[in-house]
């Protein structure tokens, strides 16, 4: 199965909101105004926020990613090389 990874550069992030007004289960709001990926983890090497996501949810974060502003959203599709 396509995975695909969202990857999330919080730092350049101004708090538009508009990914979370497209897709609230996945982008919500944090305290500082920005917007925080829920279930994301941090990358130390890329300092990137990052969360692998199926293809029912891919459209919806394709029209996060579009609607950011700043360009804070990339999306990457991944290989799952998991048995199933």
């Amino acid at each position: 199965m396509v995975k695909y990874k969202i990857i999330f550069d919080r730092d350049v992030c101004i708090g538009a909101l508009a990914c979370s007004a497209v897709s609230p289960n996945l982008w919500e709001i944090a305290d500082d105004g920005k917007v925080d990926l829920k279930g994301a983890e941090f990358n130390e090497k890329t300092k990137k926020w990052e969360l692998i996501i199926g293809e029912n949810d891919l459209q919806k974060q394709i029209d996060a990613m579009h609607v950011c502003p700043v360009d804070a959203i990339k999306i990457e599709r991944v290989e799952d090389n998991e048995k199933e």
